[in-house]
């Protein structure tokens, strides 16, 4: 019933194993890919007919994973997946990313890419798997994919590079770098280090791009036998040589002229002017409107790249590798626990740092099991900061993509949570946005966060590279603007600090650049990046050491572990008592490790006296202040230490013959105790008449010396 085709190779120690022709057959590509036991299908289809009046290419690429993959229910009211974690979102752009410039000029067609995690073996993450996935089935669909390309993850550890390291060896590796390209070059690079050289870094990739090649010949392999017959492009319209030529003639001149305004908002009413004017020109003739709009688009793609190339003078009229004028300021909100103002030309992110405690972990539900995380980072683009009016909601897949750019390149640096135990969480409001918001992110969190005191190894900034390339000719770009960044062939942002690189995120628009282009765009980020850093240090060069006064202070107590039940108390009781009384909000843990958070000393003073009272052992010749909770004929029950009683014996208390307990203490009288003993059971033995009640002086001790 199915003819099924299948194709396995050993890669990185387990076997990758592509298989198609058995399920989703009515996709246009699908398939099964196997890499030690995680399983995901990925399925790949275009619609027949582009959709009227767009001229950009309609992609979506939707990565899922159900946590029946992991053997898991999920959580929650309704038992079923809901909406997509920010994992998913990560993956779906980290697919998307080299598949789209892979994509044959002019296809406009609706096309859909949906990767189902199916089985998870909690060694091999899905995502890389789902990577090749994507490329197979494109590759086998028909649509014009000018794949395939490969995909692999890349550990640095004990000075080797790893392929594809388990899940449970990235916690050791000084890298965890996913990358994809096709067989001539790289593509996309996504990376976390530990302050890697960029030699290492560029190591790294080369070493990736020379292990995905056995994967791209799997896929050809696997197309050789099965793949679909092409999809026919439609014809360009007639007469576009003819409406190019007289663009370029009649309009030319005046976008060259719009484009060296230097100003953002000046530039861009400028160019709308000519493009209005271009529209009502020509945009009522044959070919239509739409046409018009895309060929001004290449028209002023073609004048500013030529103009950089031809004089090496950017937009702004800086040279290849200035960076715009930097403003970084700090402490500028009154009440946050750190914040800072950080301004790089017409680029601006306010970014403010929130201490907390162990209650404001996030819990985090995966399909390797659920943990906590204790630092965030959160980014947010609203459209004022681009002169736009927008709608405000939760936050896109850019924005996530972003915010989880910039977590990556300030993680390394951060302090381990038994050292520094508070959660933190960073959020970023981009406030003016001219290129490269998210490298400004990094900068501003490194600030805000040494603003709150949280005690950083070291600073770290962030810069985005940019290229421009005509065949033998390039310019590598420092510090792009947003237009550079769009008309340009690369997203390149490296972020680290003085020592070495913390994350490397590349995006190429072309079919691939050369190492050599790599290691120079490496070396120019170096060098903006300490200058970077030289500037922030003008505001700020280190942690202020000590937390904002606006934070909770948390101290860290231990106590033994066979008294955590009894400061917690049944049902919570205790715990609860505690932080009304005190005001403090405690969090413990199963090792007896105890932290006291509170803004004000007293408060955490008080949350600890009452927990030292409640572990503490009662020691025998020591004064305590307790109070009668029982009278019975031969004594009177006492609670002086947390939660522990002991006896006065009716003899013991007061220096003469006691006729009833009742003539010397009733239930809630405050008395003074001393600890006679402790029999082998734990009851303890109290004395009063010992004890003078007014001043607590041991009248024993003073016989004694008399």
């Amino acid at each position: 019933m199915f003819k099924v085709y299948r194709k396995e190779i050993e890669w990185g120690g387990r076997p990758l194993v592509l298989e198609t022709g058995k399920v989703a057959r009515q996709a246009d590509g699908a398939v099964m890919v196997r890499y030690g036991g995680t399983m995901v299908l990925c399925t790949a289809v275009g619609a027949r007919s582009p959709r009227p009046g767009i001229d950009f290419f309609p992609l979506t690429v939707n990565y899922q994973e159900k946590t029946f993959a992991a053997g898991k229910i999920p959580g929650g009211f309704f038992k079923r997946e809901g909406r997509p974690s920010e994992k998913e979102v990560l993956v779906s752009r980290l697919i998307d990313r080299p598949i789209r410039p892979l994509f044959a000029k002019g296809y406009r067609n609706e096309t859909q890419v949906i990767c189902t995690v199916l089985a998870h073996d909690l060694e091999n993450d899905p995502d890389v798997v789902a990577m090749i996935g994507t490329s197979a089935a494109l590759t086998l669909s028909g649509l014009p994919f000018l794949g395939p390309i490969g995909a692999c993850r890349v550990g640095y550890i004990d000075g080797d590079y790893v392929l594809n390291p388990r899940v449970d060896e990235l916690p050791s590796s000084g890298l965890d770098l996913v990358l994809a390209g096709t067989s001539e070059g790289v593509l996309m690079v996504e990376s976390e280090a530990k302050e890697l050289d960029e030699q290492t870094m560029l190591g790294a990739v080369t070493f990736g791009h020379r292990q995905m090649g056995a994967v791209i010949d799997l896929i050809i392999d696997l197309a050789e036998q099965c793949a679909r017959d092409p999809v026919e492009l439609p014809e360009a319209p007639s007469g576009v040589d003819d409406l190019k030529a007289r663009l370029a003639a009649g309009y030319a001149d005046d976008i060259k002229a719009a484009y060296q305004i230097s100003t953002k908002l000046d530039r861009v009413a400028a160019l709308e002017a000519v493009r209005s004017r271009a529209m009502a020109d020509l945009g009522a003739e044959e070919p239509g409107a739409s046409l018009v709009g895309g060929l001004l688009k290449s028209l002023e793609s073609d004048v500013v790249r030529g103009w950089i190339l031809d004089t090496g003078q950017r937009i702004d009229g800086r040279d290849l590798k200035t960076v715009r004028p930097i403003v970084s300021e700090v402490g500028i909100l009154d009440r946050a626990h750190g914040s800072a103002l950080f301004t790089r030309g017409e680029t601006q992110a306010l970014v403010v740092t929130t201490l907390g405690t162990g209650q404001d972990e996030q819990i985090i539900d995966a399909l390797g099991g659920e943990y906590r995380e204790h630092f965030m980072l959160h980014y947010n683009f609203p459209p004022y900061s681009v002169n736009e009016t927008g709608r405000l909601g939760s936050p896109g897949r850019r924005e996530i993509g972003h915010g989880k750019l910039a977590w990556r390149a300030v993680r390394p640096l951060m302090p381990a949570k038994e050292d520094f135990p508070y959660t933190i969480r960073v959020v970023s409001e981009i406030t003016e946005s001219n290129g490269s918001s998210s490298m400004a992110t990094v900068c501003g969190s490194s600030l805000a966060l040494m603003d709150a005191g949280v005690p950083l190894k070291a600073p770290v900034a962030g810069i985005a590279m940019g290229l421009i390339k005509d065949g033998d000719r390039f310019a590598v770009l420092t510090d792009i603007l947003g237009d550079e960044d769009h008309l340009g062939d690369m997203d390149f942002k490296v972020a680290g600090t003085a020592s070495g690189v913390t994350s490397l995120q590349m995006d190429i628009k072309i079919t691939s650049i050369t190492e050599q282009i790599m290691a120079q765009a490496l070396d120019q980020a170096r060098d903006g990046r300490l200058h970077i850093l030289q500037e922030m240090a003008g505001a700020l060069a280190e942690s202020r050491g000590e937390v904002n006064a606006y934070a909770p202070r948390i101290t860290v107590i231990t106590v033994p572990k066979d008294k955590i039940r009894d400061v917690i108390g049944s049902g919570g009781k205790v715990i609860r008592e505690i932080c009304e009384v005190s005001g403090a909000k405690i969090d413990i843990d199963d090792t007896g490790s105890i932290k006291i958070a509170a803004v004000d000393t007293g408060s955490a003073t008080k949350a600890i006296e009452m927990i030292q009272a409640i572990v503490a052992e009662p020691e025998v010749g020591v004064i305590y202040s307790g109070k009668v909770v029982k009278v019975v004929d031969f004594g009177a029950f006492v609670n002086f230490l947390g939660n522990r009683d002991g006896l006065v014996h009716i003899s013991e208390l007061a220096p003469r013959r006691v006729g009833k307990v009742t003539d010397i203490v009733d239930v809630g009288h405050e008395v003074k105790v001393k600890v006679l003993g402790i029999d082998d059971r734990g009851k303890v033995k109290l004395s009063m008449k010992v004890v003078d009640q007014d001043t607590g002086a041991d009248l024993s001790a003073a016989a004694g010396d008399a």
